[in-house]
């Protein structure tokens, strides 16, 4: 059945309505309550009812009965017509029950539902037009006449008399529909500009969000990274407290041994002389003199001289040559503990930005050629220098020394460093530290020569220091092939250590430093080789 025979079988015959509450009587007809209600109230006092549509008599008494089905056929009918009731529009006719409207007349000024739009539909007079709320805005405000064209020159809808004999006349008009579809055809270009630029806005969102998810998984795999290298600096540095602290405790133990058993020996040697003492002071104390002469332990008492040199003897080589900790290699161990420990950190830095970057590291710790004497010779990997009975015919700079010395490339401002250079090729040489604007030229020159420099030089089998031209010779031999140099720059000293078994400190300056510093060599014959280095 089509929605209009339904919607007119749904109407009550009373208000010509869609049932509000339809209701029975018993010759079967169906009314809404209240539509039925007000028709019997009419009927009071006449001694009956009838129907109103068939005019079958009854009493009032159980007469209405509600239609339970009709009711549900009602409300599935009004669940299809959305549009209705979404307008929220409500006939003007229908006074009784609210029921929504589906045309508006111009004419009228009306909103229409289906049973009314029925009889509108009958005479030419009434224009329809979409449902609306706005009437008078389908209306010219001066003529009071239907809107029915567009004066392209003053962009405004008119009426038949706006064109003919107002304001526009003489003006190019278009008819309502002409203009509308130029207009719904400029808005659909600009819809299609708006659709493009959307997906365009779209795409960026997406890339930016696909960008956002790339970064975060970095971060998630970085923080992994950086958690799991910490954890293990951490445990490498309590695996380095834990040696450092035991040799420092078992160093100490090998001190005490032998002092706590020389200390116990005195004590009783003490002890000993306290009772000699007080047995000769007994002695002179005596009137008798032959008693005293008598006296068969006096020998015993005057003998004093046996053991006493060998006593002093071992209380000072415990007390001097053997009675303090190894500082030097204590700390050289723990500098080295903890070099290696980052050094280890750095080459897993290095190697996880060479992963994501594809950038080979560099150290900085290599001989600058550009310093390099032409009477030096420095190898492909820049860490060995050698002398050379011929010129090497670099090009002449400022920064290249005259004499066969060298600089490392990598200054240092600050913080902890060390340098470990193998000097077994080379018997005469010096190695050191010095400010970049030390002499390149003269005697002078030299490494220790200068204000500007502080460097240790071994001669054949012996070693001496030099600062500003100032000598001094370090006591004992060359025992290894390698020494170290440290430095805190912050601290202001540079120290010297012959890297034996076990490491002897050789050196400490101590002065304030004003410029950067670098790790120089100087060689007057052999070679010699940077082994080792990093900041501590």
């Amino acid at each position: 059945m089509a929605s209009a025979d339904l919607k007119e079988k749904l109407e009550c015959s009373i208000c010509r309505n869609i049932y509000t509450d339809p209701v029975t009587l018993r010759c079967g007809h169906n009314f809404c309550w209240e539509c039925i209600e007000c028709m019997l109230d009419t009927q009071d006092g006449s001694g009956g009812y009838s129907c109103p549509e068939c005019r079958e008599e009854f009493q009032e008494g159980s007469a209405l009965q509600r239609d339970i089905t009709l009711h549900n056929i009602v409300e599935n009918f009004l669940s299809t017509q959305p549009d209705q009731e979404e307008s929220g529009v409500l006939c003007t006719y229908c006074i009784h029950t609210p029921v929504p409207a589906v045309k508006s007349c111009l004419h009228c000024e009306a909103s229409l539902c289906d049973n009314h739009l029925r009889l509108h539909r009958k005479s030419p007079e009434h224009v329809l037009c979409d449902l609306t709320t706005s009437l008078e805005n389908m209306k010219c405000s001066v003529h009071k006449k239907i809107l029915e064209y567009y004066c392209t020159e003053d962009s405004a809808c008119i009426c038949v008399s706006c064109r003919l004999d107002g304001e526009h006349r003489g003006h190019q008009v278009e008819t309502l529909d002409e203009a509308s579809e130029k207009k719904k055809k400029k808005l659909r270009n600009v819809l299609q500009k708006l659709m493009t630029e959307r997906e365009e806005t779209e795409k960026r969102v997406q890339s930016l969000e696909e960008h956002r998810r790339k970064v975060q998984g970095e971060a998630a795999d970085e923080t992994e990274r950086v958690t799991a290298l910490l954890r293990d600096l951490r445990r490498r540095l309590e695996d380095l407290e834990k040696r450092v602290l035991s040799d420092i405790s078992g160093q100490a133990e090998r001190i005490s041994i032998p002092i706590m058993d020389m200390i116990r020996e005195l004590e009783i040697k003490k002890d000993e002389l306290s009772r000699k003492m007080r047995d000769i002071e007994e002695l002179c104390n005596m009137t008798d003199p032959l008693t005293v002469l008598q006296e068969s332990d006096t020998d015993d008492l005057c003998d004093t001289e046996d053991g006493d040199d060998e006593d002093r003897e071992r209380h000072d080589r415990l007390l001097h040559d053997g009675g303090g900790l190894d500082v030097a290699g204590i700390t050289h161990t723990l500098h080295t503990g903890i070099s290696d420990i980052m050094s280890g950190a750095r080459g897993a830095n290095i190697r996880a930005v060479q992963q994501t970057s594809g950038v080979s590291g560099v150290t900085d710790k290599l001989l600058d050629v550009n310093t390099a004497g032409n009477y030096l010779k420095i190898s492909d990997d820049r860490k060995t220098a050698s002398r050379s009975t011929s010129s090497q015919n670099r090009p002449e700079t400022p920064a290249r020394f005259k004499l066969s010395q060298v600089l490392i490339s990598q200054s240092v401002t600050f913080g902890q460093h060390y340098w470990e250079v193998d000097v077994g090729g080379s018997l005469i040489c010096r190695v050191g530290m010095c400010y970049p604007s030390i002499a390149r030229s003269g005697e002078q020159s030299w490494i220790g020569d200068n204000k500007k420099s502080w460097s240790l030089e071994r001669n054949y089998n012996q070693y001496s220091v030099r600062h500003d031209s100032n000598l001094i010779r370090l006591p004992g031999k060359v025992s290894s092939n390698r020494v170290r140099i440290d430095l805190d720059y912050e601290a202001g000293w540079i120290s010297f250590y012959d890297l034996c078994d076990p490491i002897r400190h050789l050196h400490t300056f101590t002065t304030t430093f004003t410029e950067p510093l670098h790790a120089a060599l100087s060689i007057l014959e052999g070679c010699i080789k940077i082994s080792g280095g990093n900041r501590i």
